[in-house]
């Protein structure tokens, strides 16, 4: 793909960790880069840390991701970083529903910053799970999801790595309708067992979506993070010593997280990039 404009594309990460070491802000820039690179783009980004520093970006960005990160989703309703984050939100709302902005800003929220999003436009429940639900698993595509650009390229099911202690579940559908929002991928759907399944992504609007599992987890960061100590203990306990050796082999397999990796977010950066081009006349 070549882009006809040589501007710089600006993108600000929302760095949600708290603090916390973590794979999934090396991810981010290394996909970054990668897109840029093979894309010929002058593609600059700059880092905001939300929740220690209470940092959010302005609107001379082009695109925006908020990232995962620890803790409860719930707990932190109303404190002052949230207050800043969401005025953030508001911020980015006000000048996509402008029409005099022609290029509006392109958001990506992942899990963590997912649950409070849904959270905050009250679109469905976020509850703590019954145990933790951690490592590679199938993410099941609805029918809206089929036709959704960031998914072009993935198989149904298609896998990601999960790593979370909460779930967004119970979608609100007459919310979801009134704000133009849509359900793309619910977690592994299970007739058998009597639980609500976990919603996995939405589109909140043309402008914004998200997923509930990492899409920029690779397999370097997922292996080291799989055989820590706690990790491991994790998954063995819920799951067993069989699982857990299965996500290890899962993470060289070319169809699973490598293949999620090198889509969804390239795809949402693709749009995004697109959607700032001159239009043709």
């Amino acid at each position: 793909m070549s882009f006809t404009e040589q501007r710089s594309i600006r993108v600000a990460i929302l760095d949600m960790n708290e603090g916390f070491v973590n794979q999934g802000m090396r991810c981010i820039r290394e996909i970054l880069n990668q897109f840029g690179e093979a894309n010929h783009l002058n593609l600059i980004w700059d880092e905001f840390e939300v929740r220690l520093e209470k940092k959010t970006p302005d609107l001379n960005y082009d695109i925006y991701i908020s990232s995962g990160g620890p803790g409860s989703p719930l707990e932190s309703e109303g404190n002052d970083w949230e207050k800043v984050y969401f005025d953030w939100l508001h911020k980015i709302e006000q000048f996509n529903n402008n029409s005099s902005q022609s290029r509006k800003k392109k958001v990506f929220f992942i899990c963590h910053s997912f649950q409070l999003i849904c959270r905050h436009y009250a679109i469905a429940n976020v509850a703590p799970r019954k145990s933790t639900s951690f490592g590679i698993f199938p993410m099941h595509l609805l029918r809206e999801g089929k036709d959704e650009l960031i998914f072009e390229g993935l198989n149904d099911p298609f896998y990601a790595v999960d790593s979370r202690d909460f779930q967004v579940i119970e979608p609100n559908h007459g919310k979801l309708h009134e704000m133009g929002a849509c359900i793309l991928a619910i977690e592994k759907d299970r007739p058998h067992v009597p639980l609500e399944r976990a919603i996995m992504a939405i589109r909140f609007n043309e402008h914004m979506i998200g997923t509930q599992f990492h899409p920029e987890a690779d397999a370097i960061g997922m292996s080291l993070h799989l055989q820590t100590a706690d990790k491991k203990k994790t998954v063995i306990d819920n799951y067993g010593q069989e699982k857990w050796k299965s996500m290890i082999d899962h993470l060289n397999d070319p169809e699973k997280i490598l293949w999620t990796y090198a889509h969804i977010l390239p795809n949402f950066l693709l749009h995004a990039v697109e959607c700032l081009q001159p239009a043709e006349v």
